[in-house]
């Protein structure tokens, strides 16, 4: 889960989704050595009284602590960047997937009950948390817990030990996860995480976990693994403290809006303005107000309100709150955009995905699985096809346009 966006660096940052970090090369040790003054092995004991005055106890730090190995992997995660660069429709379509959107109508059905309840009780809408959900960790997927989490205990030591520039932030994002492990909600073997330290269903930082993490399944512990009663939970108590959600708004809606000034109005002033829903429905809460944004110039323009801001306090990227947004949308059974993106390709189906990527397998391009997920193993077949065969640009994309190419033959 996102950190609170105030003097401390921001999540978006920091680590982005756990799947976007799944996009993220690593790069040669050597070249990123860690900055410290003494060897970690002294830096262990030199911590040990700021630990104790946070309450951990001597027992706790001995048994975490001792004789714990820095994850060095850690420094090349947080220099490196994403390898592929996507246009917004891309980034959408890759996000909002075939695949996404099935498995969230998926999880609904068993999660129904739990949704209906935090309704209720918080007001944050079903859409918005599905969204959520399915961005940061593909609704709890155990693949994603597998293959691209790992031990957060040794990444956060690292980097409070040896990354310079943030050394405060990351000391008291590791002095939170003793204390976790302390209260007894965790354990060092539990806590797997994205390099930075965000775990669980919602991707919760130590520091959320420890001062907005509650129980809410009465299992005695506020915990982010396991069932997703106590992520979700939690994740609408940020929305609603650290987000300031509002109970019985829309995030927004894709409008028609041709021509229209900006500014901040009502839905009503809106419709009286000539700004209609693109889908030709009513506006939910007229009263409420939103303001116009247009991504991209002939593209699909939005009306957006103190929600979709809720959002974005998971992260600042205004694509990633739309992704949300629309992800849930799609799980409730919501169309595409009407208006498309210029330039842009319809999303490739599920079944499409799969072919892409049996047939670049079948070339000698390894996809890593034909599942219809889109990865980074994925995205790198696609661009060394691309390269091979000199389509342009070679930017990963598996999609449609790839897709008849691959139907050709090379």
């Amino acid at each position: 889960m996102a950190i609170l966006f105030d003097s401390r660096p921001s999540r978006r940052n920091l680590l982005g989704s756990a799947l976007a970090i799944c996009a993220v090369s690593a790069m040669p040790m050597p070249a990123l050595a860690q900055t410290s003054q003494q060897p970690f092995e002294q830096w262990i004991v030199a911590f040990r009284p700021r630990a104790l005055k946070r309450g951990v106890s001597d027992a706790t730090y001995a048994r975490v602590m001792n004789g714990l190995k820095p994850d060095m992997g850690v420094f090349a995660l947080q220099r490196s960047q994403p390898e592929f660069r996507e246009q917004l429709w891309q980034y959408l379509n890759r996000r909002v997937s075939d695949w996404r959107i099935m498995t969230g109508r998926e999880r609904l059905r068993d999660v129904r009950p739990l949704l209906t309840k935090l309704e209720k009780e918080f007001g944050v809408a079903p859409a918005i948390l599905l969204g959520l959900w399915g961005m940061e960790t593909a609704f709890g997927d155990p693949v994603v817990h597998q293959n691209h989490m790992r031990p957060v205990i040794p990444a956060l030591a690292a980097l409070a030990w040896g990354e310079p520039r943030r050394r405060a932030y990351w000391e008291t994002e590791l002095l939170n996860a003793l204390v976790i492990i302390e209260r007894g909600w965790s354990n060092p073997q539990e806590m797997r995480g994205s390099w930075a330290g965000a775990m669980g269903h919602t991707q919760w930082m130590p520091e959320v976990w420890l001062n907005i993490g509650f129980d809410y399944d009465g299992d005695g512990r506020a915990s982010p693994f396991g069932k997703p009663d106590d992520a979700l939970a939690g994740t609408c108590k940020y929305l609603l403290q650290r987000g300031r959600y509002r109970r019985g708004e829309p995030w927004g809606y894709e409008v028609r809006a041709a021509g229209t000034a900006g500014g901040e109005r009502t839905y009503a002033e809106w419709h009286k303005a000539g700004v209609l829903r693109a889908d030709g429905k009513a506006y939910d809460a007229p009263n409420a107000r939103a303001k116009l944004w247009i991504p991209l110039a002939g593209g699909p323009a939005f009306l957006i309100g103190a929600n979709f801001d809720a959002v974005k306090s998971y992260n600042p990227s205004m694509n990633y709150a739309l992704a949300i947004c629309h992800l849930g949308d799609r799980i409730l059974g919501a169309g595409p955009f009407v208006q498309a993106f210029p330039g842009s390709e319809r999303a490739p189906t599920l079944t499409e995905v799969q072919e892409i990527q049996k047939r670049l397998t079948s070339l000698g391009f390894d996809t890593n699985g034909t599942d219809g997920r889109v990865g980074l193993e994925t995205m790198k077949a696609v661009r060394n096809y691309q390269q091979k065969v000199g389509m342009q640009p070679a930017d990963g994309y598996a999609g449609v346009k790839l897709l008849a190419r691959l139907r050709q033959g090379t």
